[in-house]
């Protein structure tokens, strides 16, 4: 799924419009605890979270996570948008909780298998 029609489903808004490129995302994790989302490897990922700080953004790089969905209307500061934008993550932001974010996505067939 392409990360404008991730967007589109999630009702979310795009911090980093320029890193949307054709990634096509297969898989997702949630978690708020970093270290959870660091037993979770992946290619082509999105991360959600709730959890809002640069330690999100270098776990993303380290995993090669290429998406990091922010719910719960949380918004990520300038200084992260632009660490995003230097390491070429794309960062979206949507109302919904992580389980009904998490759940939207699923319907639509983005797991945690990456199938």
């Amino acid at each position: 799924m392409k990360i404008t029609e991730i967007a589109q489903l999630l009702k979310a808004e795009i911090s980093t419009p320029a890193y949307c490129k054709d990634i096509n995302i297969k898989s997702a994790c949630s978690a708020d605890l970093m270290s959870d989302v660091m037993a979770f490897s992946k290619e082509n990922a999105m991360l959600l979270t709730g959890l809002v700080n640069p330690q999100v953004i270098r776990t993303a790089e380290m995993m090669d996570i290429k998406v990091v969905v922010f719910v719960r209307g949380k918004k990520p500061n300038q200084g992260m948008i632009d660490l995003a934008e230097e390491k070429g993550i794309a960062l979206l932001e949507t109302d919904y909780p992580l389980f009904v974010a998490s759940g939207k996505l699923y319907d639509v067939g983005i797991n945690g298998h990456g199938e």
